[in-house]
């Protein structure tokens, strides 16, 4: 494959049981180590989670996040193992930035795994003390629910979660006020608006409250140079540093995810080819529907994992 190739990494939500099944299956010398690595990092039974752990097993913001975590670090091992695939650009949705940064070299794997898990017990915190929830808003433009939030404020906390592509907008805070600006989106025009199964209101200020001790926490991990082009699904710019790196993951708690932007970034920097790695395909969805003419790839499954590789091996073609 003679192509640029961007490495997206998905976020929370992407979850499901017996993700990681195919890959320990197949892939037990690769995937099932950084399985079991992940798993003696953290104390969390994450092959078993991974492989054939229930729905409701996963649920949970501090299991999901680990987990979705490990399921992505053991699809970029098979590739760079088994492959010798080298990543140049990568970028992560909300999470999956800590699996983009370990791409990059910028973070160690066990860094990202001990972050993250801390990441979701703080956010579990949250969760625990407000009444929140997250809905997707499907067809008004993202300009319109800017307003709809600001008009919906005075029963609480409503913002921006999620620019996930110009068609699909995430809103995230209190419940009630969610639940008004569904109402007012409808009315707006919105095709759908659908309510997400999280255990927290992600991305809003309500995660204010959390990100000074996770900044402490951020503090104690070291931050090297990325050795790949990242870009932030914070600011959908390149990472600069190890420092801004640092700051971006603070920063992400209660900024909303600009995926659009990221997308539209990789366009500009000639990426061709949008390969999501780890469990679900929604990042692949987006990315159909924002680069139509690109090639988009994703690793849910044995077969595309198998058909990746084979294609990764193939000598490139020579020009006579």
């Amino acid at each position: 494959m003679n192509t640029s190739i961007l490495l997206m990494f998905p976020g929370q939500g992407s979850q499901r049981p017996g993700m990681a099944a195919h890959l320990v299956r197949e892939h037990p010398r690769t995937a099932g180590r950084v399985l079991a690595e992940a798993q003696d990092v953290l104390g969390l039974p994450l092959t078993g989670l991974c492989t054939v752990g229930r729905a409701a097993d996963l649920e949970p913001t501090q299991i999901a996040q680990p987990a979705i975590l490990a399921t992505s670090l053991a699809v970029l091992a098979v590739l760079r193992e088994e492959a010798g695939f080298t990543c140049s650009v990568a970028a992560g949705h909300s999470l999956g930035e800590y699996a983009a940064l370990v791409a990059a070299d910028v973070l160690t794997s066990a860094d990202a795994l001990r972050l993250v898990r801390r990441r979701g017990e703080l956010m579990a915190t949250v969760a625990r003390r407000v009444s929140g929830a997250m809905t997707a808003i499907i067809g008004l433009a993202p300009r319109l629910i800017e307003d709809i939030c600001a008009r919906s404020a005075p029963l609480g906390v409503v913002e921006i979660a999620n620019y996930n592509e110009r068609g699909q907008t995430v809103i995230s805070g209190q419940r009630a006020a969610v639940a008004r600006a569904t109402e007012l989106a409808l009315a707006a025009g919105a095709e759908r608006a659908v309510p997400l199964k999280v255990s927290a209101p992600f991305h809003c200020s309500l995660m204010r409250e959390i990100e000074d001790e996770f900044a402490a926490e951020l503090d104690r991990h070291p931050f090297a140079e990325p050795g790949a082009l990242v870009l932030s699904s914070v600011s959908g710019e390149p990472v600069s540093g190890g420092a801004h790196a640092r700051n971006l993951l603070r920063r992400q708690l209660v900024g909303p995810v600009r995926w659009v932007d990221v997308l539209d970034a990789a366009q500009a920097h000639g990426v061709d080819t949008y390969l999501e790695v780890g469990p679900g395909r929604a990042l692949s969805g987006f990315a159909n529907r924002t680069v139509p003419h690109a090639t988009v790839r994703s690793t849910n499954d044995a077969s595309r994992v198998g058909a990746l590789l084979r294609d990764l091996r193939r000598p490139p073609a020579v020009s006579v």
